[in-house]
């Protein structure tokens, strides 16, 4: 890998070990960050969806079925991909919190490293074991078989998706949330044009989809790229900083990984549940699965957001300004979740037509739009709080909410929704199950960044003074359990 620091550095690119988020509006920063991270994927979100309703047209239920187990798969290779994202986010935004801009650099070298191999490595597992995992999750005969065709061509694109998703982890955690956004927005835009030329205008149908996905994954790497290298955010990689970081990025990365594992084992329940109802109760399901990170986008973007906000405000020690953004980021949520929710309720039918969705599936899936907002607003508060966690090195916290909420607070009651209900008594089961897990997930976060003010007072008296990205990480505890 050359290095990123050779070369004439654009003018913007001076301030990048300055910590912007300290000062100034706590909302602002939180709104920006949130809109443009929100920009991103809604761009992602979107091309998938609009790929799914490329694949709807083909007027085949079982190929909209065969996409949406695909996805279930492709999230295990993504869960990977988003834990290194957080821990990059959050190791390199606390070293500019603490004016460690080396520190930082030195540390997003590492990880990058680390990703490129783990994206490989995971690649190459879940292809050994398609089949039976496949078929665990409710997948058989045609759509089985499509399913299968569709990852064989799009899998090894993650050793693209990886490095490209911890760019924009990088790149937000020194305050370029524009460049970021344009990370994912131009894999996006190119997609756009690249899906239904390749699905209708070459006829190549799920595969043409797939296709797609690894155009989109070529750019986004591309873009990503670009955008470290002008911000400086790389250097020359060496083994002795790759191997020596491994311990600091695995014990933010490692708990990453598995609470980012939870939701898509939830999914993977989901599916199998309703593949009881047939094909069409999972086609409508898989709409609902793509839809709703669009409508719900938001919430995400700001989860990823509010991190680097976070990370630098604890390396500053502002600890008032970390309680500011929990409440500025509930506040926001609920907002959020009632605009989107009246939008859903008003074009459920609409959307219902446009996806060729008929009979339960139409049904499954017009429930959902009436239901969906209590359901995100809980899920919102839920992302915030794992953001918390995830950033101030308390990481195990956001794991056992996630994978509480995706065990006891899934399973149980979509059980049975099931037998009371069918399948929109599964949708429901799941939705009640996530009141208590969001609620409790910021009440923690409320606590740990009061238990990190006392750790701090204890220490330095009336004095705080910020860590270096790497003394933060080890003064965490490993674990939240004692809180």
């Amino acid at each position: 890998m050359p290095d990123v620091g050779e070369g004439e550095v654009p003018e913007r690119s001076r301030d990048e070990g300055t910590a912007r988020f300290v000062s100034g509006s706590i909302l602002r920063h939180v709104v920006v960050m949130s809109a443009t991270g929100s920009v991103g994927l809604m761009a992602i979100f979107a091309v998938d969806l609009l790929s799914l309703f490329y694949v709807s047209k083909l007027g085949d239920p079982a190929l909209t079925a065969a996409v949406g187990f695909a996805s279930i798969v492709q999230f295990f290779a993504i869960a990977i991909n988003i834990g290194l994202m957080i821990a990059a986010g959050a190791l390199v935004s606390r070293a500019i919190g603490a004016n460690d801009s080396s520190g930082g650099r030195r540390i997003a070298t590492s990880v990058t490293v680390h990703c490129m191999i783990a994206s490989g490595l995971l690649a190459a597992f879940l292809l050994a074991v398609l089949d039976p995992l496949l078929s665990a999750i409710g997948a058989e005969g045609h759509t089985l078989d499509v399913a299968k065709r569709y990852l064989w061509i799009s899998l090894p694109s993650n050793l693209l998706l990886g490095p490209g998703m911890l760019f924009t982890g990088l790149l937000r955690a020194v305050g370029a949330a524009r460049e970021a956004m344009y990370v994912t927005l131009g894999g996006a835009v190119i997609t756009v044009f690249v899906d239904p030329l390749l699905i209708f205008g070459f006829g190549l149908g799920v595969d043409g989809a797939a296709l797609a996905v690894c155009v989109a994954r070529v750019t986004f790497v591309a873009v990503g790229w670009a955008g470290v290298r002008r911000y400086r955010l790389l250097e020359a990689p060496h083994l002795a900083a790759i191997l020596g970081d491994l311990p600091l990025v695995a014990r933010i990365a490692g708990p990453a990984v598995l609470t980012n594992l939870a939701p898509s084992i939830a999914s993977a329940f989901v599916a199998h549940a309703l593949s009881g109802f047939g094909p069409p109760a999972i086609a409508g399901n898989v709409v609902i699965e793509r839809l709703a990170p669009v409508a719900f986008c938001g919430l995400f973007a700001m989860s990823g957001s509010i991190g680097p906000i976070l990370g630098q405000n604890w390396g500053a020690g502002r600890f008032d300004r970390m309680r500011g953004v929990l409440r500025v980021g509930a506040g926001v949520t609920a907002l959020y979740v009632v605009v989107v929710w009246l939008l859903l309720a008003l074009a459920r039918e609409p959307l219902a037509s446009a996806f060729e969705l008929k009979g339960v599936a139409a049904e499954l899936f017009g429930f959902f739009c009436l239901v969906s907002g209590p359901v995100w607003f809980f899920n919102g508060l839920l992302f915030l709080a794992n953001a918390s966690f995830n950033n101030l090195g308390f990481p195990f916290i956001s794991t056992l909410l996630n994978w509480g909420r995706a065990t006891l607070g899934t399973v149980p009651p979509a059980l049975m929704g099931a037998a009371w209900y069918g399948p929109e008594g599964v949708i429901a089961g799941t939705g009640i199950g996530s009141i208590a897990f969001g609620v409790a997930g910021l009440a923690f976060a409320f606590r740990t960044v009061s238990r990190l003010e006392r750790g701090v007072r204890k220490v330095a008296g009336s004095t705080i003074d910020p860590p270096s990205a790497d003394e933060a990480v080890q003064a965490a505890p490993s674990s939240g359990m004692s809180l």
